[in-house]
C-alpha cells in the first residue's frame, strides 16, 4: 500500500481537501493534484483554485499532515499552441507552494519542435522552484507516444525530466513490453495504473481517458507484465475515472476500493 496513490481525475473534480480525505480513507499514502480541477463534473463539485486561494492552499497543507498523505507529484501543465510556458509561472508557484517536488506536463501542441522547446523551458522554470520535472506521452497529444517522448528527453537534455509512463497511453500508442523493458528506469519519473480494453469502443480517444477507464482486471491489458516490467519501488498511481459510476450516485472510496485492492494484489504476486 506504500506504493499505491489516485490521481487527480479519479475523483472528478472533488475539492482538494476532501479528495486528500478520500485518499486516506481508501488506505493510500499518495495523491496527484493540479492547480485546477481540469477533468470533473461541474454538476457536481463546484470550481475551484489552487493558484487564487492561498486559503485552500493552507487546508490542504494540513489536511495531508493531519492523514499522512503526500503529493507524488502535480499535473495540469501543459503545452499550448498559443501560449507560452513563462505563463505557468503562477501554477508552478502554488504548486511548489504545496511542497510538491515533481510536475508533470502534457502537450497539445502539433508542432514537435515547438513541443520539445516548451518542454525544456517547463523543466528549466520547475528546476528554478526546487522540482523535478516530467513529461506524458499520450496519443493524440503533441507527445504521441513513447518514442517521441524520448526524442524530447534527448533535445532537452536534462538529468530532471523523465517520463510519466500510463499504461492506457502506452500500450494504446502501439508500445509493447518489450519496449517498456527495453527503457532505462531512469527516465521513468512516475507511472499511472489502469485498465481498458485494447480496442478502444471510443470516437474520441480523450472522452475514455478522461471519463471512463477500469478497474485493472476488467480490461485487457497485460497489467501484471506491465508492472514486473517497472522498478520496484516506484509509485504506482492509479488513473481511473469512471463518470458512469458517479452519476450513479457511487462515492469516490466505493468507486475506487475496488481498483486499489486489485492493484495491491497485482504487487503482492509480483513481490512473492
Amino acid at each position: 500500500m506504500d506504493r499505491i496513490g489516485i490521481e487527480f481525475i479519479s475523483v472528478l473534480g472533488q475539492p482538494p481537501v476532501e479528495y486528500v480525505h478520500t485518499v486516506a480513507d481508501l488506505g493510500c499514502r499518495w495523491i496527484s493534484i493540479a492547480p485546477t480541477p481540469i477533468v470533473s463534473v461541474p454538476d457536481v463539485y463546484p470550481a475551484w483554485s489552487l493558484v487564487e486561494d492561498a486559503p485552500l492552499r493552507r487546508e490542504v497543507k494540513a489536511a495531508l499532515a493531519d492523514r499522512g498523505v503526500a503529493i507524488s507529484h502535480c499535473e495540469g501543465v501543459m503545452v499550448w499552441p498559443d501560449r507560452d510556458m513563462s505563463e505557468f509561472a503562477p501554477e508552478l508557484d502554488a504548486i511548489a507552494d504545496l511542497g510538491a517536488r515533481l510536475v508533470n506536463a502534457i502537450s497539445i501542441e502539433p508542432d514537435v519542435a515547438r513541443t520539445f522547446d516548451q518542454c525544456g523551458l517547463f523543466a528549466e522554470m520547475a528546476a528554478a522552484r526546487g522540482m523535478r520535472s516530467m513529461i506524458e506521452f499520450c496519443p493524440t497529444t503533441g507527445l504521441p507516444d513513447l518514442p517521441t517522448a524520448l526524442a524530447a528527453l534527448a533535445h532537452v537534455g536534462r538529468p530532471d525530466l523523465r517520463i510519466m509512463v500510463d499504461s492506457m497511453h502506452l500500450f494504446r500508442s502501439g508500445s509493447t513490453l518489450a519496449d517498456l523493458d527495453a527503457l532505462d528506469p531512469a527516465l521513468i519519473g512516475h507511472i499511472q495504473l489502469c485498465d481498458v480494453p485494447l480496442v478502444s469502443r471510443y470516437a474520441e480517444y480523450g472522452d475514455e481517458a478522461r471519463f471512463d477507464r477500469l478497474t485493472p482486471g476488467e480490461g485487457e491489458l497485460p497489467l501484471r507484465d506491465f508492472i514486473a516490467a517497472l522498478p520496484r519501488d516506484i509509485l504506482v498511481g492509479l488513473e481511473i475515472p469512471m463518470r458512469a459510476k458517479m452519476e450513479a450516485g457511487i462515492g469516490p472510496v466505493e468507486r475506487l476500493k475496488p481498483a486499489v485492492e486489485a492493484t495491491q494484489k497485482l504487487l503482492e504476486s509480483i513481490d512473492a
